[in-house]
């Protein structure tokens, strides 16, 4: 049926033509952007999963940075312990010359063992990383009980349970095991530091109490201690009650090195499963949210000449035929003209009509 109110070839084209633009809308958007779920509204689930995973991503991205600090301080402790066991040692050698030497050669190898002393102290106080110094400490003010040092505690892990709860993991660092001084002045031998604390000479375990050796007197109670001990005037015998203190001092702090390092091997093991835990969550956004370009701009030129088409199909106006004549030769009246081309987005004004009613304009020139 023929009609001039309604034209149902114009509705539809005009229906699949705005079908077309929203579709195009649509793809042009996952181009510029590079996401197929850039909102919420594109897919509400795959966009919630996506923006907690990025959250969690940048909280490991803070991870890393803590792991990389907590690093490079365990490095400047153990490099200090590794000085201080060497020099150690040293003071190791100058006893074992000491026993057995004269009075003359004694105040000249006790010259050296004061030398090598002040050596250790300077160790311990220039190994200082950011304001955190583990080898000379002050557990005076700071510390939950004073005279123990608190345990460092370096955020290795961010943790998401499988009901959204997050908590942190961490690497624990007994600083108290590797202390080598400690400033706290009512500190005992029992939680001094390794080389500040008074050990039993015959065994070379730490005692709470201090009992002063006399130069030249051995006695079975004198305790001596590695930061402190001398030779000018002691006997063979209480040299080799140092050595022993010495000694005992030597396996602690090897121990505290064995510590450190391992500390160290752990943290870098977690920097790089961090890494690739990041890479991996960042992979599995990019495959719920990403868009394929490959697919998105071969859609793109599709629905562009989807677009030209339909544009092309509306921009063809019916008509009505006079009785006894054909459809392809009927006038196209300016009344007529208005009602066609009001379905085509209104692109034919007033002033278009009365060109086409006065002959001007031919109709199939107006798009």
């Amino acid at each position: 049926m023929a009609s001039i109110m309604t034209n149902a070839a114009a509705l539809t084209a005009l229906q699949s033509l705005n079908s077309t633009n929203k579709n195009l809308e649509v793809t042009q958007s996952r181009i510029s952007t590079g996401y197929r779920v850039a909102e919420a509204s594109d897919n509400a689930a795959y966009w919630s999963i996506a923006t907690t995973m990025r959250s969690d991503q940048k909280a490991l991205s803070t991870v890393q940075d803590s792991l990389g600090l907590g690093a490079s301080k365990v490095d400047t402790a153990y490099t200090g312990m590794q000085k201080a066991i060497d020099t150690v040692n040293d003071i190791k050698v100058k006893l074992v010359a000491a026993n057995g030497a004269s009075a003359a050669d004694k105040e000249k190898i006790d010259v050296e063992i004061k030398a090598l002393q002040g050596q250790l102290k300077s160790y311990a106080d220039a190994a200082t990383f950011s304001g955190a110094n583990w080898l000379s400490v002050d557990t005076t003010t700071g510390q939950t009980t004073a005279g123990t040092f608190n345990d460092v505690k370096i955020v290795s892990a961010f943790n998401r349970s499988a009901a959204g709860s997050v908590s942190l993991g961490t690497i624990d660092v007994k600083v108290q095991d590797i202390k080598l001084y400690d400033a706290y002045a009512s500190a005992t031998g029992l939680n001094d530091g390794i080389l500040d604390a008074n050990r039993l000479g015959t065994t070379g375990a730490r005692q709470a109490a201090v009992s002063a050796p006399v130069a030249g007197t051995d006695a079975a109670a004198d305790t001596y201690s590695v930061s402190t001990l001398t030779v000018v005037g002691f006997s063979d015998a209480q040299i080799t009650k140092q050595l022993t203190v010495v000694e005992s001092a030597l396996k602690e702090m090897t121990t505290a090195a064995t510590n450190l390092g391992a500390a160290k091997s752990r943290i870098d093991l977690q920097k790089t499963f961090t890494s690739s835990l990041m890479d991996s969550i960042e992979r599995g956004v990019g495959q719920l949210v990403d868009a394929d370009m490959n697919k998105e701009s071969t859609r793109l030129q599709a629905l562009q000449v989807q677009q030209q088409l339909g544009i092309q199909a509306g921009s063809v106006p019916g008509k009505i035929a006079k009785p006894g004549t054909s459809p392809r030769r009927a006038a196209p009246s300016a009344a007529r003209f208005r009602f066609w081309a009001r379905p085509i987005y209104g692109i034919c004004d007033a002033a278009c009509v009365r060109l086409i009613s006065a002959g001007k304009l031919p109709s199939s020139k107006v798009t």
